[in-house]
């Protein structure tokens, strides 16, 4: 159910995007509010916008210098964020939101309270909590794997996983590039103790407990969502699985009771394997992926050119080796970190990182005030960026991009199975990860090597290495830089159904979800723009989710694009 504050809200933001209001007067708790507001914004924004441009030299350099910068930026948001005497005077102005007749208001005062909350402890656990952090990033960052003294790029070890067939080189290949967990084990132990310590001292039992709530969810809801998915994807999951087991057995050589997770083509088993007859990298060999980019987003009215003359896109020395979309100003300095090779999954992963890009401050109002011009919820932004990636496997859409498959039917099939089995593979991967999570901070001194190994052969169905003893849940960037953040990747996953299936119903006539295109359509642009990314954060994620689609969030559109019969939604 929507909260009754999530319906006064819509209300004033359409009053917000109708234009300017009449001067009109105001409760003194109101002026009181806006004025924090403004003092906030005047404060804070010259500081993230350092702080972004520091992050963002960071991962695009790797220099000590840059991390370092990177470091005081951080902390001097914390700093002025855990300011007791800034802190009390918006506690007493929460205590008496009821009071403010400014729904936009209200809503900035409910952001900002637990923006301010996570940094209420002492700065130098605060700054303990940002140098360790800064550090263990740092090392992770500039790991690279090593295989017979020969240094390997994250894109090397993916092709390698994906296309040898060698399993001692794939077994080779795997364990080194999981050796960067063994490289930030003890300082990501260390760092999880702090941030309980912070948490315990805020009122938390956990750390995990405490960023669900400052995320507006809670463990009890969360879970039983898990839960049920965990129930509705078992079954076909298994089936899927059976299926890829046989096609890699037989490509290796070997029975299916001697796979191991190395054979699996993803260092986590997080895609889907490539074992269908077509190879959905054939495309892409000859294609300009950044060309198709602009071309598709331009097509949908969402232009993207301005973020790529700003992006960093090519893989390079000390470079994080991964992913992401930054807005640096909320202002429309909107850039994109990638590693780009002309395949597949740099295709998707591309449509995803651009499909952040829309959704930030180069479509959300300005005339939002500068708290909420940002995605309602870390899981809609995914949302929006998975329901623009699972394109990159489908053939009309290539093909109207220009791009040539040389066997049709061959791609249709492979493409197919793959996107139903990524679909299936990702929520058990998601598993993994909520599952590990809260366990690793409700008891870290716990043998974390075996809870993880424990989760992937329950939730995955992969068997662990045998004598293998290492902190191979240290390899996941997102452990050690984003954490109690991968559950809202799976909740992306649902609310990427359930607005495209909205959106085929509302622009494409009712059309079926499962082949309908955006291409060359701006009314695609303009109805997300709408109905995803005008509201910004001025609505709580459930709340925009049912703006958007009249549903709260629900497994019932995600369950109907894998074919399998959900749960009746309770």
């Amino acid at each position: 159910m929507l909260r009754n504050s999530d319906w006064v809200v819509m209300v004033g933001l359409l009053m917000v995007l109708a234009g300017p209001l009449a001067a009109m007067a105001a409760s003194p708790e109101t002026d009181r509010a806006r004025k924090f507001v403004a003092d906030h914004e005047a404060r804070i924004r010259p500081l993230d916008i350092t702080a972004g441009k520091a992050w963002w030299d960071a991962n695009t350099t790797g220099s000590p210098e840059s991390y370092k910068r990177k470091e005081e930026a951080q902390n001097a948001i914390d700093a002025a964020l855990a300011d007791p005497k800034t802190f009390a005077e918006l506690k007493a102005i929460h205590a008496d939101r009821k009071k403010i007749d400014d729904p936009i208001t209200a809503r900035c005062i409910e952001v900002l309270y637990l923006m301010y909350l996570e940094k209420q402890v002492e700065p130098e656990l605060l700054k303990k909590i940002s140098a360790l952090a800064n550090e263990v990033e740092n090392k992770f960052n500039v790991y690279r794997a090593k295989v017979d003294g020969v240094e390997l790029s994250d894109s090397k070890v993916r092709e390698i996983l994906k296309e040898s067939t060698n399993s001692a080189r794939r077994k080779d290949t795997w364990e080194s590039s999981k050796g960067v967990g063994k490289a930030v084990e003890a300082d990501l132990k260390a760092l999880v103790k702090l941030r309980n310590e912070a948490a315990r001292k805020l009122g938390y039992a956990n750390f995990h407990d405490l960023y669900l709530a400052l995320n507006e969810q809670d463990a009890k809801s969360l879970f039983a969502l898990f839960d049920e998915l965990d129930t509705l994807t078992r079954g076909p999951f298994l089936a899927a699985k059976a299926d890829i087991d046989t096609r890699l057995a037989a490509l290796y050589g070997i029975g299916v009771a001697e796979l191991r997770p190395w054979h699996y083509h993803d260092p986590f088993f997080q895609e889907s394997p490539s074992v269908y007859a077509a190879s959905l990298d054939q495309p892409f060999k000859k294609g300009d992926i950044l060309d198709i980019c602009k071309r598709f987003y331009t097509g949908v009215g969402l232009p993207i050119d301005d973020v790529l003359a700003r992006s960093d896109l090519y893989e390079k020395k000390g470079k994080s080796p991964h992913a992401f979309c930054t807005d640096i100003d909320r202002a429309g300095d909107v850039r994109v970190l990638a590693n780009i090779v002309p395949n597949e999954y740099w295709m998707g992963t591309m449509l995803h990182e651009l499909g952040h890009s829309v959704y930030s401050s180069k479509n959300i109002p300005a005339t939002l005030p500068y708290v909420l011009r940002s995605e309602a919820h870390i899981l809609t932004t995914e949302g929006v960026a998975m329901q623009f990636e699972r394109f990159s496997k489908q053939r009309p859409f290539l093909e109207k991009m220009g791009l040539t498959i040389e066997n049709p039917e061959a791609f249709d099939e492979a493409a197919r199975k793959t996107q139903v089995n990524q679909l299936l593979i990702f929520s058990r991967w998601c598993q993994v990860m909520l599952r590990f999570e809260r366990g690793m901070y409700s008891d870290p001194d716990q043998d974390l090597n075996k809870l993880w190994w424990d989760l992937v052969e329950k939730y995955q169905g992969l068997k662990r290495p045998e004598g293998r003893n290492e902190p191979d849940y240290g390899s996941k960037i997102h452990i050690v830089s984003a954490p109690v953040y991968y559950h809202n990747y799976m909740m992306g996953q649902l609310f990427a159904s359930q607005v495209h299936h909205a959106l085929c119903r509302e622009v494409f006539n009712g059309a079926n979800p499962a082949t309908t295109l955006y291409n060359d359509n701006a009314k695609v642009g303009a109805w997300m723009t709408k109905k995803v990314f005008a509201p910004g954060k001025s609505l709580s994620w459930n709340a925009l989710t049912k703006y958007a689609t009249g549903e709260e969030l629900n497994a019932k559109a995600f369950a109907s694009d894998f074919q399998a019969k959900p749960n009746p939604v309770r």
